[in-house]
């Protein structure tokens, strides 16, 4: 697999931290959890459930000396998640993501939760509607 990277761009790998100090490709030659730097997400963007989800995976895969912390915190919230997510097809979606966690494959889980963030965000904006229309 190559990864192409520009200058400047961050790569984690297995829990390294990797700058480019210029544009350049990597190849990976066996198999290794990594994640773009475009696709982390700081702890303030996790505001809808499966933002939180991302962000539990996302710590395993660039900090894996934590991971059974995570996979045990990943549980508990994929457990609520499923109790009160409304969006069709969120409770396939969590038990996809969960098997690919469990496997470690923790980027694959990534796409999956990424997948229902567009839901999330249109839920929350009802909500917040909503309780401004109340408050009114």
């Amino acid at each position: 697999m190559f990864i192409h990277l520009k200058r400047g761009e961050k790569l984690y790998v297995n829990g390294a931290v990797l700058r480019a100090d210029r544009r350049t490709s990597l190849e990976f030659l066996n198999d290794v959890n990594f994640l773009l730097e475009n696709h982390v997400m700081q702890v303030e963007e996790a505001v809808t459930p499966f933002r939180q989800l991302y962000f539990v995976v996302q710590t395993m895969l660039m900090d894996p000396g934590n991971s059974g912390m995570s996979a045990e915190l990943y549980k508990h919230l994929s457990h609520r998640v499923r109790q009160t997510a409304a969006h069709p097809g969120a409770a396939e979606a969590l038990d996809a993501a969960g098997l690919r966690v469990l496997d470690g494959r923790f980027f694959d889980a990534l796409k999956i939760l990424r997948s229902f963030f567009d839901r999330d965000d249109t839920e929350r904006n009802l909500t917040a509607k909503l309780g401004d229309e109340a408050a009114a």
